[in-house]
C-alpha cells in the first residue's frame, strides 16, 4: 500500500522524536488523523475540548519536558482557535509546532467555506516559519525546517496542509533543479561567551559589595550553577515568576518572586544592591529593578535580542546559562564580608513571618492566602504546580515554597487567563507519575477551564497515578482586575464587568466522575488539601474565598495609596469589606499575635 502525505507526516514527526500531539479533529485535517490512526499509537493523540486549550497544552509540554510541543487543528475556525495558545508559547520562548488543515487547493481564492488566509493569520505568532504546502514532495523539507526552527530558535512555527494534499500519494523530491532534500536531526550547541567577556563580567561581579541576582525561566536548568555563584558572591537571589522553580525557596538568601506579585525582600534586594546579575530573565517591569545608574550590570541570556533590554548592562553574555555560569565561576572570587548576605537573610526571615500572619488573618469566608499557605508544606516531592492569571497568581507567587525537584509554570509573557488546567493536563501526560496541582480563579474556570475537566475525566485512568488537583478560588469576582481598577485607576469596582455567576464547581466535577470538595471555612482548608492529595482520582476543591482581601504590593507607593483613596471617595460597592480586610492585612504585621479576631 502506498504512503500518503499524511502517513509521511506522521512517520517524519516520529523520526523527529514526537510522541504526543494535542488537538481537535475536523474534515480539513482528516487525512492526517487517518494517518495517526494507521500508525497504531506510534504518536499518541490527546483530544482537548477546544483548540486553544490544545495549543496551551503544547506550550506546557515544551515547558515541562524541554521537547517540541505539537498541536493540530482543522482549517478555518480550528486554526484560528489555536492562536491564543500559540501566542503563549511565543511570548515565553517555547518551541511549538502548529499543524493546520486547509481547504482543497483548487478551491483556494474562491471564498470557500472555512477558507482563511492561514499564512497571514499565523504570520505574526509563527513568523519564524510558516508555510502552506502545495505538492507532496514539498512536505518533507517544510516539516523538517519547521521542527528545526522551532527547537533551534525556541520559536513557534506552523505548517498548513490543504485537505486534498493530505490524501495524495507521497513522493520524495526528485534529484533535479528546483527541489530541496532535507534531513532529520538537531542537537543544541554549547553556547559560551568569549573569555574576554567572561573576565569583564567577573571583574564587575568581584568589585560589587552588594550583589543581587535575578533568575528567570532561562535558569531553570542551572540550579546548581546559580547556587554556586550566589554563594561565592554572597548574593541574594530574586526570581521572575517563570523562574520560580530555578532555585529552591528553602535557601535563606532566596528572596522569592519580584514585581507587583513579588515579595518585600526582593524589593529590598533590588533597591539596595550595587551590582545586578540577570540570568535567563526577561522580567519586563523596570520600576522593580534598580534605578538606572545605581547598579553595575551583567546579564546572561541565550537570546541576543533579550540582552541589555530591561536594564543597561555593562557586560552582556550571550550564552546558555549553565555553560556560561560554569565558565564564569572559576573567575569569581569568594567574598569574605557577609554583611550583605546577613541583611538579605534577615529580610527573608521577617517576610516569612509576615506571610504567615497575613495568611492566618480571618476573612469572610476564607482568606485566599490561606489556601496556598496550607498547600505549600503539604506538597509532595516532585510536585508540579500550575497557576492561572488573576489574583490566584499573587498567592502562588508568594505563598508556594518551591523545593528542589518541583516544577511550576503559568502563562508568563502573555498572562492569559485559562492556561492553568490545560497546563496541568499536559504536565500529567508528560510526567504521569508526578502529582499535579492547578490553581485557578473562578473567572478562568468559567471562561474555558471547566470544559477541560472533561478531558481529565476522559484520560485520568491512563495515568500512572490519579493525583491531579484543581483548586478553584470562588469569590464571584474577576478579582485581579477589580483591584487594578481600584489601585491603578482609582475607580470603584464596576459590578457590571466584575461580578460573575456563582457556580457549584465541585458538583460539576462530581457529575463527570471526578471527586468534588466544597470548603466554606478556613479551618477546613488544610484537611481538604490532605484529602485531595490522598485521593485515588482527580479532585476539584472549591474554596469560597473573600474577594475583599487585597493583593498588597511589596511596598505601597504613594500613587497607589492616592488611587485607593480616590476609589473610597467615589464609593466602592464593597467599601466596608475592602477597608476592613485591607486594614487587617496591614495591621497583621504590626500588631502582636497570630491573627485578628473573627467578626
Amino acid at each position: 500500500m502506498s504512503m500518503t502525505v499524511g502517513d509521511f507526516l506522521v512517520e517524519r514527526l516520529y523520526e523527529w522524536g514526537v510522541r504526543r500531539i494535542y488537538g481537535y479533529p475536523g474534515d480539513g485535517i482528516n487525512g492526517v488523523f487517518g494517518a495517526l490512526n494507521r500508525a497504531q499509537g506510534k504518536i499518541r493523540f490527546i483530544q482537548a475540548r477546544h483548540e486553544e486549550m490544545a495549543a496551551f497544552m503544547a506550550c506546557a509540554h515544551a515547558k515541562f519536558t524541554g521537547e517540541l510541543g505539537v498541536c493540530i487543528a482543522t482549517s478555518g475556525p480550528g486554526a484560528s482557535h489555536l492562536v491564543t495558545g500559540l501566542y503563549d508559547a511565543r511570548m515565553d520562548h517555547m518551541p511549538v509546532l502548529a499543524i493546520s488543515g486547509q481547504q482543497a487547493r483548487a478551491a483556494l481564492g474562491g471564498h470557500y467555506q472555512q477558507e482563511l488566509d492561514l499564512v497571514s493569520l499565523f504570520k505574526d505568532v509563527a513568523g519564524a516559519f510558516v508555510q502552506q504546502a502545495s505538492v507532496p514532495a514539498q512536505v518533507r523539507h517544510l516539516l523538517d525546517r519547521a521542527v528545526r526552527t522551532a527547537v533551534g530558535e525556541r520559536r513557534v512555527t506552523a505548517l498548513i496542509l490543504p485537505n486534498d494534499l493530505q490524501d495524495m500519494e507521497y513522493t520524495a523530491p526528485r534529484h533535479k533543479h528546483g527541489t530541496v532534500h532535507s534531513g532529520v536531526g538537531y542537537r543544541k550547541p554549547s553556547v559560551v561567551p568569549y573569555e574576554e567577556d567572561l573576565r569583564k563580567a567577573a571583574e564587575i561581579l568581584n568589585a560589587g559589595k552588594k550583589v543581587a541576582i535575578l533568575v528567570g525561566a532561562g535558569a531553570l536548568h542551572a540550579t546548581d550553577e546559580v547556587i554556586a555563584i550566589a554563594e561565592k558572591l554572597g548574593a541574594g537571589v530574586a526570581k521572575a515568576l517563570l523562574g520560580k522553580a530555578a532555585v529552591p525557596d528553602d535557601l535563606p538568601w532566596v528572596t522569592g518572586t519580584i514585581g507587583l506579585l513579588g515579595t518585600e525582600p526582593s524589593d529590598n534586594l533590588m533597591a539596595g544592591c550595587d551590582t545586578l546579575l540577570m540570568i535567563g530573565s526577561g522580567f519586563p517591569y523596570a520600576e522593580f529593578l534598580p534605578p538606572e545608574g545605581q547598579a553595575r550590570g551583567v546579564q546572561i541570556d541565550i537570546q541576543a535580542d533579550m540582552l541589555s533590554l530591561r536594564y543597561p548592562m555593562e557586560v552582556s553574555l550571550h550564552g546558555d546559562s549553565v555553560d556560561t555560569l560554569r565558565a564564569l565561576l572559576p573567575l569569581i572570587e569568594e567574598k569574605t564580608d557577609r554583611a550583605w548576605r546577613k541583611k538579605i537573610e534577615h529580610w527573608r526571615e521577617r517576610w516569612d513571618r509576615t506571610l504567615e500572619k497575613r495568611a492566618l488573618v480571618a476573612a469572610k469566608p476564607i482568606n485566599p492566602q490561606r489556601v496556598t499557605f496550607e498547600l505549600s508544606p503539604r506538597l509532595p516531592e516532585r510536585a508540579i504546580i500550575t497557576c492561572d492569571s488573576g489574583s490566584c497568581a499573587n498567592w502562588f507567587a508568594r505563598d508556594i515554597q518551591i523545593r528542589r525537584g518541583m516544577m511550576c509554570s503559568l502563562s508568563g509573557g502573555l498572562a492569559s487567563m485559562g492556561a492553568a488546567v490545560p497546563y496541568a493536563i499536559a504536565a500529567k501526560f508528560c510526567h504521569p507519575e508526578r502529582p499535579v496541582v492547578a490553581l485557578v480563579g473562578d473567572g478562568a474556570m468559567q471562561m474555558n477551564n471547566m470544559a477541560e475537566l472533561i478531558t481529565v475525566a476522559k484520560y485520568w485512568r491512563t495515568w500512572a497515578n490519579g493525583t491531579w488537583i484543581c483548586a478553584v478560588y470562588n469569590n464571584r469576582d474577576l478579582n485581579q482586575v477589580t483591584w487594578e481598577q481600584r489601585v491603578m485607576e482609582g475607580d470603584p469596582k464596576f459590578e457590571a464587568s466584575q461580578d460573575i455567576p456563582d457556580v457549584p464547581y465541585h458538583l460539576f466535577a462530581e457529575s463527570i466522575g471526578l471527586k468534588g470538595i466544597l470548603v466554606l471555612h478556613e479551618d477546613d482548608v488544610a484537611t481538604a488539601w490532605e484529602t485531595a492529595l490522598a485521593a485515588e482520582r482527580p479532585v476539584l476543591i472549591e474554596f469560597r474565598t473573600d474577594p475583599d482581601v487585597p493583593p498588597l504590593p511589596p511596598h505601597i507607593k504613594l500613587e497607589q495609596a492616592k488611587k485607593f483613596a480616590s476609589t473610597l471617595r467615589q464609593g466602592d460597592p464593597n467599601e466596608r469589606g475592602i477597608v476592613v480586610e485591607t486594614a487587617k492585612q496591614v495591621l497583621s504585621t504590626l500588631l502582636p499575635g497570630h491573627r485578628t479576631d473573627k467578626e
